[in-house]
């Protein structure tokens, strides 16, 4: 199994999971088909458990930034 990256979705801004090799993704936000290549990533794991941690705590620095 390859890296993990958390990318950004080009139209809502959600954040999620992609392995390094996918093309496109569908958020599970708002729908959109997210090519990839255009997206902004946040971040690269090694694994995909330790992307999901790394997600895990993305979100709840940016709830408690929001507080």
């Amino acid at each position: 199994m390859g890296a993990t990256l958390i990318v950004k979705c080009t139209q809502c801004g959600g954040l999620m999971l992609v392995a390094r090799d996918q093309k496109t993704k569908s958020c599970p936000y708002c729908g959109k088909q997210v090519k990839l290549l255009h997206a902004q990533r946040i971040a690269t794991a090694s694994t995909a458990l330790e992307a999901s941690e790394m997600l895990r705590k993305i979100k709840n620095e940016q709830k408690q930034n929001h507080k």
